[in-house]
Formats: structure tokens, C-alpha cells, sequence
């Protein structure tokens, strides 16, 4: 059941183009903001690569949506000079639909496979020996024979991009030679985020205006370019040409997100858990009935931000809400809470 598309999601939406968020993306890893780790390390294996004539290992980016998996995996790209091919896990439906691709790869080309994890275990299969062997073997049937003849490939990058690094197979996993996690980003690398993302689409955003907006999106740029875009609505029909604190405050109150980055649906979460059942520990489903919310879209799409943030923890009996989400609610912490 695919999630419900609302303003906090930070999945693309169906209004957002891929054109239009390659728009605001970072055009090298020097003016990338943010997972400074990350791209430290990355520029590094980059400039080895280059230096020995030579295809960058296999990357694997994991973390929630909306952090810049698919922006690294263009950067990546770019700064060996090659061409991307990018498609997802759920589109490579049988083993010749990736067989197509990796014959269509030039020297060191980049193959972007995002949720490379919903991939099927007979196309994964394919893959091994192409990440491997730099070869595929194609199986041809005469009558009764079958006999397998294995084709060349050039040499290529494999980037897959995962939200739920648990779910790869292990052999996947092991032939990837650079892993990375990306992590929410902080107040100030967003507020950095915006005010290029601002410069781009010719506003006038100040910075107080970029830290208000920054201190709501959950960590997470697609969110903060969403908001900016809203944001930039509500100045326009306001007649107001510069957006500063004040006004991007107001319009965000509108849109029902408060000073947290929760909005309504986050927040009845959390109340669920406070009030409905007194916090008490409380399984997945039962959560998930108890909001009207399917269980796989809640533990996708809301948990990640909660738990980092600290609004709920996992235990062993189920999810619970921690002191923060009881002030954050307004509300005294039971005494034998000991979160």
C-alpha cells in the first residue's frame, strides 16, 4: 500500500518532477552541504579511482528517503566523467531487463539501482557475477541442453541506494566494496541548504526566514525545499517579496507543522502512545490500527524521524513514547517511565 503523500513525506511526490528536484541539487561534492564524513571519504575514493584509470568500487547508500542518496549517486558520475543509467529495484522485473543495462554501460559508467533491496532474488542473482567477474552468463537452450555462455562486460560502478539496509541479502551486501549511511541533517547544514535552494529559484529568503523553515523539516532536504516552495505561495499571495521570520513562521503554522517538524498525523502518534495507552509499550500493528495508518507506512515513513529525534523508543514489548514527546505534547511523564 504506497504511503500517503503529505507535506512532512520525504518521499518525491507526484508534483515533484525528477527535473525539477535535480534543479535545486548540489552540481559537485564541493557545493554538496551536509554528511561531511560521507563526502570526505567519497571524494577520496574518487580521486584514487581517477588516478588509476579505473571503475570506483561498488557504493551502497542506505538511510530514510529525502537525504541525497540519488544526489551522490549523480555526483558520483560526474566526478569520474561518465554517464549514469539509473533506474530502481522494483523496475528491473526479469533478469533481461537487467541484462539490458549492463550491456548498455560504457567504460566505468554508473548504474544507479535505487530500493536496489525490493530487487527479485533472480534478478540479484544476475548481478554476482557482473560485480564480480565484470560478466553475466546467459543460459541458451538447444532441445533438451541447456548450456550457459557468459558475456563481457566493461568495467562499471554499481550504486545502490536502500532504506532498509536490514532487508539485502548478505551476498549482495558483501560485494559492495564502500558503504555508506546517511543521517538526518542538522538546523544549520538545512538553513545552508535553503538559502542556495532560495538563490536558485530567485527569492529573497533571509536567514532568519532559512533557520525557521529549517527547524521543521525533519532533517531532511527534500522536506526543506518542499516547505521553501509553500512558503515562497503563502509570500506570493500575501504580496510580501522577502521572506523572513515572521512570514515563514506564520505560513508554516497554517500548514499545521509545528515547531518540532510534527504535523497532525505525527502528533496523533505520539498521543496514541501518551494517552490512549497510557504509555504502555505498544506493538506495530496495534499502532498502527490504533491511528488508522498501515503498518509498513508508519514503520517507513513516521518511525525513522521519531526514534532519531527521540519522540519514541523500540523495546522489546513495542513502541513507547519517551519524556520528550510527553513535554513536547504538553503533558506529565508517567513515573515509571525511564526514558
Amino acid at each position: 500500500m504506497p504511503a500517503p503523500q503529505r507535506i512532512l513525506s520525504p518521499r518525491r511526490t507526484e508534483r515533484e518532477t525528477e527535473d525539477f528536484d535535480r534543479s535545486l541539487r548540489p552540481r559537485s561534492l564541493d557545493e554538496y552541504v551536509g554528511q561531511e564524513e560521507t563526502v570526505k571519504n567519497l571524494r577520496v575514493f574518487l580521486q584514487a579511482a581517477r588516478k588509476r584509470d579505473e571503475a570506483v568500487d561498488h557504493v551502497l547508500l542506505s538511510g530514510p528517503p529525502g537525504l541525497g542518496k540519488t544526489t551522490l549517486a549523480n555526483l558520483v558520475a560526474k566526478e569520474m566523467g561518465t554517464q549514469l543509467v539509473s533506474t530502481s529495484g522494483p523496475a528491473i522485473e526479469r533478469p533481461i531487463d537487467l541484462l539490458v543495462l549492463l550491456r548498455s554501460l560504457g567504460p566505468r559508467d554508473v548504474l544507479f539501482i535505487d530500493e536496489i533491496h525490493r530487487m527479485s532474488r533472480t534478478v540479484e542473482e544476475i548481478l554476482y557475477p557482473a560485480m564480480e567477474d565484470l560478466a553475466f552468463d546467459r543460459i541458451i537452450s538447444k532441445g533438451v541442453r541447456k548450456r550457459a555462455v557468459r558475456h563481457k562486460i566493461e568495467p562499471f560502478t554499481l550504486v545502490g541506494a536502500t532504506t532498509r539496509s536490514g532487508s539485502l541479502s548478505a551476498p549482495l551486501r558483501s560485494r559492495f566494496g564502500i558503504l555508506f549511511h546517511l543521517d538526518f541533517y542538522n538546523q544549520d547544514e538545512l538553513s545552508q541548504i535553503l538559502l542556495g535552494s532560495a538563490n536558485r529559484l530567485s527569492l529573497d529568503l533571509t536567514d532568519c526566514g532559512a533557520s525557521e523553515i529549517a527547524g521543521r523539516c525533519r532533517g531532511t532536504p527534500r522536506i526543506a525545499n518542499r516547505l521553501l516552495r509553500r512558503v515562497r505561495d503563502f509570500a506570493q499571495v500575501q504580496g510580501n517579496k522577502r521572506i523572513c521570520e515572521e512570514l515563514a513562521r506564520d505560513s508554516l503554522n497554517k500548514m499545521g507543522i509545528d515547531m518540532g517538524g510534527l504535523d497532525r498525523l505525527d502528533q496523533r502518534i505520539l498521543r496514541s502512545l501518551t494517552e490512549a495507552f497510557s504509555g504502555r509499550a505498544v506493538g506495530l500493528n496495534t499502532l498502527a490500527a490504533a491511528v488508522g495508518e498501515d503498518p509498513f507506512n508508519l514503520e517507513e515513513q513516521y518511525e525513522p524521524f521519531l526514534l532519531n529525534h527521540g519522540f519514541i523508543q523500540k523495546t522489546p514489548r513495542g513502541r513507547m513514547a519517551t519524556r520528550r514527546a510527553y513535554r513536547h505534547l504538553g503533558l506529565s511523564p508517567p513515573q515509571e517511565d525511564a526514558s
